[in-house]
C-alpha cells in the first residue's frame, strides 16, 4: 500500500527559497507541493483553495507577515497543521507563532534529508522543533533562571531563626514590625536582613523579599 500523500504549501516572500524547498520534497515519495505562496494573504488564500494538510509558513514577510496568516489559517474550521521557517537561530517571532498555534518550527537550513523527516513526523501530528535553534531560544531564560535557583539552594543554608526574618521580608514588613513580631530588638533584626543578604548573596532586602515570595509560592 503506497504511503498517505503528504500536500504541503510553501510560504516564503523569496520565490528562490520556494523553489529550494520543492526541489527537496520532490526527493519524496510521499510528500507533494500543491502551492507556493509568497506573502501571508496569498497563504490564506492557497489554503482555502487546496486544503493542504501541511503548510511550512516563513514567519518575516512584507504585508501580511506569517505570524498574521497563522493566526487567520488557524481560525478556518478546518486547518492544516502550520510549521514556522526561520532563518535566524533566535527569532522573536517562534514564541508568537507556537501561541498562535504553529505545530513547530524549523531552521531554513535544516539538512533536506531531516527536513522531509520532520514534515512527516508534524503531518503525522507531532510537534517539531529545530534542536540549535531550541536550546539558543532558551538559553537566556536559563541565564535568568540560575542565578535565582542558586540563591534558593542557600536558604537551605540559613538559621531557622533567618529563615524566620526572612519570611517577613517576604510579607513586607519593616525591621520595627519584625521586631515587634520575633520579639526581637531592630538592632537585632537588622543584623539578620544584614547576614541573610550576605548568605543569598541578594544586594538589597527587595531582592530577599522577592526570593522569600518566591519560595512561599512554591
Amino acid at each position: 500500500m503506497p504511503a498517505k500523500q503528504i500536500r504541503v504549501v510553501l510560504v516564503d516572500d523569496e520565490p528562490m527559497v520556494c523553489a529550494h524547498l520543492r526541489t527537496i520534497f520532490k526527493t519524496a515519495d510521499d510528500i507533494e507541493v500543491v502551492d507556493e505562496a509568497y506573502d501571508g494573504a496569498a497563504a490564506v488564500e492557497s489554503v482555502l483553495r487546496y486544503q493542504p494538510d501541511l503548510v511550512l509558513m516563513d514567519l518575516r514577510m512584507p504585508g501580511v507577515d506569517g505570524l498574521t496568516a497563522i493566526s487567520r489559517i488557524k481560525a478556518l474550521r478546518e486547518p492544516p497543521i502550520i510549521v514556522a521557517l526561520t532563518t535566524f537561530d533566535v527569532d522573536t517571532y517562534v514564541t508568537r507563532a507556537m501561541m498562535s498555534g504553529a505545530a513547530g518550527f524549523l531552521l531554513k537550513s535544516t539538512p533536506p534529508s531531516d527536513l522531509i523527516n520532520l514534515v512527516r513526523v508534524a503531518a503525522d501530528g507531532h510537534t517539531v522543533l529545530s534542536a540549535e535553534a531550541t536550546r539558543k531560544l532558551l538559553a537566556p531564560a536559563v541565564e535568568k533562571q540560575a542565578p535565582r535557583d542558586r540563591r534558593l539552594a542557600l536558604v537551605e543554608a540559613l538559621t531557622e531563626r533567618e529563615r524566620e526574618v526572612l519570611a517577613c521580608l517576604g510579607e513586607g514588613q519593616s525591621n520595627s514590625q519584625i521586631a515587634t513580631g520575633l520579639h526581637l530588638t531592630e538592632a537585632t533584626v537588622k543584623g539578620y536582613v544584614s547576614r541573610i543578604l550576605v548568605k543569598l548573596q541578594c544586594t538589597n532586602r527587595t531582592q530577599a523579599a522577592m526570593l522569600a515570595f518566591e519560595i512561599d509560592q512554591r
